[in-house]
């Protein structure tokens, strides 16, 4: 036996390694977690269904599932991005996790990061359920798919960047509140499953520079109306995302 065959190596794995392991770890607690299920999962299917199938709100001409899908599938990667990793991150902050997992050899940018890549498995998951059961109402899309792929990495970034500021700063009781206050408010006033023309004028302008409001309009203008990449909604989009995202790198707080 050549000396040396079995000493010891310590030291961190490579980086990749590190960042997949982190990403699956956050993909299996986000799994199964019953809370972050009902609002991720749940809350977006029985809306898709319910108002599809009772004719509740006016959604203008059409089938009523050819202008909900587009806004519940805006309102998954909010409830996923912003709303879920926001009150799960508030909580890992005050309970010391993410001041535990800063000191370990991953760095802080890969933790961010591995929450990232988690948040977007979860939305595959999400948009190939909601995708189905819209199929199953009668749903007929249009659009160029990449258009829509574009939009939900922009609403993506958007959403975790807020999400990420407000776990940053609050408190996590706080966190929990303002993330499921704002949930609400988003949904009902972000033209998910009422439409933006319902409002009056001078809240229209508004409200149409939301986040979700961005997503929800221009997902529909491709996916309802065949329409290409709507440059409006996606510079909106892309605008949230950076000043999320800066401000979330700037004042987020780990402990």
């Amino acid at each position: 036996m050549s000396p040396g065959t079995y000493t010891p190596r310590p030291g961190a794995a490579p980086l990749p390694r590190m960042i997949a392991a982190q990403t699956a770890l956050e993909t299996r607690m986000l799994l199964r977690n019953g809370e972050q299920l009902l609002l991720t999962v749940i809350i977006p299917t029985l809306l898709l269904v319910l108002f599809s199938a009772v004719d509740i709100v006016d959604t203008g001409s059409g089938a009523s599932v050819d202008f909900l899908a587009p806004g519940i599938l805006a309102l998954a990667v909010m409830s996923t991005a912003f709303t879920g990793q926001a009150i799960a991150t508030g909580f890992e902050r005050r309970y010391g996790v993410l001041k535990r997992l800063g000191a370990s050899p991953l760095p802080r940018w890969a933790l961010m990061t591995a929450k990232t890549l988690s948040v977007l498995v979860t939305e595959v998951l999400q948009v190939l359920l909601l995708t189905a059961i819209a199929f199953a109402l009668g749903w007929s899309p249009q659009g160029d798919p990449l258009s829509v792929l574009l939009l939900l990495v922009l609403g993506t970034a958007a959403f975790s960047g807020l999400g990420l500021l407000m776990a940053g700063t609050l408190k996590a009781e706080a966190t929990l509140a303002a993330a499921n206050l704002v949930f609400l408010l988003l949904l009902v006033g972000g033209g998910v499953i009422v439409p933006l023309d319902k409002f009056p004028d001078a809240v229209q302008s508004v409200l149409g520079l939301l986040p979700i409001s961005a997503l929800s309009e221009g997902l529909r203008d491709v996916l309802q109306h065949g329409a290409s990449v709507p440059w409006a909604q996606a510079g909106i989009l892309a605008v949230w995302a950076v000043l999320g995202l800066g401000a979330a790198a700037k004042f987020f707080r780990w402990e």
